[in-house]
């Protein structure tokens, strides 16, 4: 049999390139190398999925072409997808700043996009992992099930992070294989390994506005035994690089200036000035720094500026991520330049076609990376 289109990975973008292939009336087989597709699904959000952002705009995406996303984004919206959910009555609920969870378990997306491909006709085949990809006139896919042949191939294969659920480098040797270059890619949406010890705040989490290359994020950071975690600082892994600080305004709700007025007025030392704002233990930490301690209206005003400009601006270096281990994405992938971006086919080979995390496209915390994922799958689906 000669299929429509095989696509090689049975995660997020997989699957709706499948359901929308299939849905057209397209033969369609997707390949799958783990026992069960969407694993990834199935543990994102703490097992409750983030399965879209309402407020999603190009902007929410690190990519060498920041313009990529916008065609397949404006092509498969929030909006479409919510409205699939809603079509199956899948309850949820908007956690913080437009992200969209389950209210009960991740399991049900997973139903819900495995009940469209039954209804599309969408072959999957697991515990199928790809051996060989060969072309002539179509492709022929080897695997683990056996061998087929397909006029189209999509890669949906994902990228490194998380490899206890079987990420593998698969589809970066897919797009070698057949001429296409690849962006550098390193793990993200991460953790980060200080070069200052830390490690007695473990623990400790602290509301923050992270700043990385001129992108802020104001949410929690959380102090580990190695460094720093968090939202603010797995937002921020997207654009730290590692011969520059990142900086953390700890206090971000109040001003360096009306900082400064208290500090001149008040008769706390540094460490209750600090804990009176500040988690006690931090504070403890912070305040050792070479602060006297006397009551700050009685030290000399360039000693309360510095306090107060540590405090609004504290740089913290780091010589590492925690790795792919700890990743949610990875960052870089197949080139965008190599790609159609209203329908993700190769430039140099026609048929073959990249989605999802493979490619470098990679979005904020908070259901950004599902979003593209319904949204490059539903591109290519409907042109394979």
């Amino acid at each position: 049999m000669l299929y429509d289109a095989a696509i090689i990975g049975g995660g997020a973008a997989g699957l709706f390139c499948g359901i929308t292939a299939g849905k057209r009336g397209r033969r369609v087989v997707l390949l799958e190398h783990n026992a069960e597709v969407g694993r990834k699904i199935l543990i994102s959000g703490g097992g409750r999925c983030n399965f879209t952002n309402i407020g999603t705009t190009a902007d929410n995406f690190i990519s060498q072409n920041p313009h990529f996303v916008r065609s397949a984004l404006a092509g498969y919206t929030p909006q479409d997808f919510i409205a699939l959910v809603d079509s199956y009555r899948i309850p949820y609920f908007e956690k913080k700043l437009g992200q969209l969870f389950c209210r009960d378990s991740s399991r049900a997306i997973v139903e819900m996009l495995l009940e469209e491909c039954r209804r599309s006709k969408v072959e999957i085949r697991t515990s199928a992992a790809v051996r060989a990809i060969s072309h002539t006139d179509h492709f022929e896919i080897e695997t683990a099930a056996g061998s087929l042949k397909a006029r189209s191939l999509v890669i949906a294969c994902g990228g490194l992070s998380f490899p206890k659920v079987g990420a593998t480098d698969l589809g970066y040797r897919i797009a070698r294989q057949f001429g296409l270059a690849i962006t550098a890619t390193r793990p993200s949406l991460v953790a980060l390994v200080a070069r200052q010890q830390l490690a007695g705040l473990a623990g400790v989490s602290i509301d923050a506005e992270v700043t990385a290359r001129s992108h802020s994020f104001r949410e929690n950071i959380l102090f580990t035994h190695r460094g720093l975690s968090g939202p603010a600082i797995l937002q921020a892994s997207n654009y730290w690089q590692r011969d520059e600080p990142i900086t953390i305004d700890l206090i971000p709700g109040e001003s360096e200036s009306e900082l400064l007025r208290q500090a001149r007025e008040t008769g706390k030392n540094p460490l209750n000035f600090i804990a009176a704002r500040l988690p006690r233990r931090f504070a403890e930490s912070f305040s050792a720094q070479g602060f006297r301690d006397l009551p700050l209206s009685k030290v000399k005003q360039a000693e309360r500026e510095a306090l107060i400009a540590s405090l609004k601006a504290w740089n913290v270096s780091f010589w590492d991520t925690e790795g792919w281990h700890r990743a949610e994405v990875t960052l870089g992938g197949v080139s965008t330049d190599e790609l159609s971006s209203k329908t993700m086919e190769s430039k140099r080979m026609p048929g073959l076609f990249f989605i999802g995390e493979v490619v470098d496209v990679t979005g904020w915390l908070g259901g950004y990376n599902f979003q593209w994922a319904w949204s490059s799958g539903y591109a290519a689906g409907s042109a394979v």
